[in-house]
């Protein structure tokens, strides 16, 4: 596929700190614990890690989509702006350069309105486009992302479409307001494998003839690294590694990215059972305050690693949040392919 070129310069959206609370049974729970990274213009920022490790739970926090009584702290950033500061039309003009696809377009349509209606929305009620004119780009729009006589499908319902053709039809609404940011939500889960290729060419494609930035959200490292420049690594709610995509795979600096690494099926390799993770997941709530939250399942913890909560530190052009990073280094590489 091809890809991009990030621009120099100034990040495009950057995240510091950021930590999300949201009230569990009466109390304020941490669902994202200090997480950090920045995304340039024009680059593939893929998001990892297993169910609940807080990946939509960070987007929805770039694009303010939390739940109602959610706490946030730390800075949010686009295009220098403070998005957490934003209201009114500020924030609908935000929310015009920031677009998100979900992993279910099914959830996030309704079954009631027309395609063209969902489509145009946006442009009509915040941009004050007209109905004709907003009608003729989502029908380009719709050409572009491989849907044909796009006249009639704006005059169709969503049940009247394939999985497959309403996640373009999401993928073209998300390009309709000239973003220079998509959020993709793990947006080819729900699709058979032959359809989640042809989206994946079609998002990067577009990426990379719009010079769009994106956030590509999703728990598989192969498809992480076949679209992405960077990847970012998420264990309960916490940043634990940061790298390049083409290292990522062969190169880990964290246990729990060797861990995921090894987890997967090889077609080059025979094995009589797939490698595990031992344990499960954990929220961030549930991560012990003063240790490293992989500790339980971590096949190299030592005494340091339960002492306190290790901090993200470089090392070979990457970040890691390990006390026994440095010790390690090479280690998990070798044992990887051993």
């Amino acid at each position: 596929m091809n890809r991009a070129e990030p621009a120099a310069g100034a990040p495009l959206l950057e995240l510091e700190g950021v930590t999300v609370r949201l009230p569990v049974e009466g109390s304020m729970q941490a669902v994202l614990q200090d997480v950090s990274f920045a995304i340039r213009p024009g680059e593939a920022l893929g998001l990892v890690g297993e169910s609940g490790s807080g990946k939509s739970m960070t987007a929805r926090a770039i694009d303010r989509l939390l739940p109602p009584g959610a706490a946030v702290t730390g800075r949010v950033r686009f295009g220098g702006r403070d998005v957490m500061t934003l209201s009114g039309a500020d924030l609908k003009r935000f929310r015009g350069e920031v677009a998100m696809i979900f992993q279910d377009p099914r959830a996030h349509t309704n079954p009631v309105r027309r395609i063209g209606d969902f489509m145009t929305e946006a442009l009509r009620t915040n941009a004050r486009v007209p109905m004709d004119e907003a009608a003729r780009r989502a029908v380009d729009l719709l050409a572009s992302v491989g849907i044909e006589d796009g006249d009639r499908r704006l005059r169709q319902y969503p049940h009247e479409l394939s999985g497959g053709l309403l996640q373009r039809v999401m993928i073209a609404t998300a390009l309709l307001t000239r973003p220079r940011l998509l959020l993709a939500d793990e947006p080819t889960t729900a699709l058979d494998v032959t359809t989640q290729a042809e989206v994946l060419a079609i998002l990067d494609n577009l990426r990379s003839e719009l010079s769009l930035a994106m956030l590509f959200i999703t728990h598989n490292l192969e498809l992480a690294a076949a679209i992405c420049d960077r990847t970012v690594v998420m264990y309960a709610g916490q940043v634990v590694e940061v790298r390049e995509s083409n290292r990522l795979h062969d190169q880990p600096l964290h246990p729990y990215t060797a861990a995921l690494a090894a987890a997967r099926p090889s077609i080059d390799a025979t094995a009589h059972r797939l490698t595990a993770i031992p344990g499960r997941p954990l929220s961030a709530f549930e991560a012990p305050a003063e240790a490293c939250a992989f500790t339980a399942r971590c096949p190299y913890a030592a005494d340091v690693c339960r002492e306190r909560r290790p901090a993200l530190v470089e090392l070979d052009g990457g970040l890691t949040r390990c006390a026994r990073a440095r010790e390690l280094f090479g280690r998990l590489e070798v044992e990887l392919h051993a």
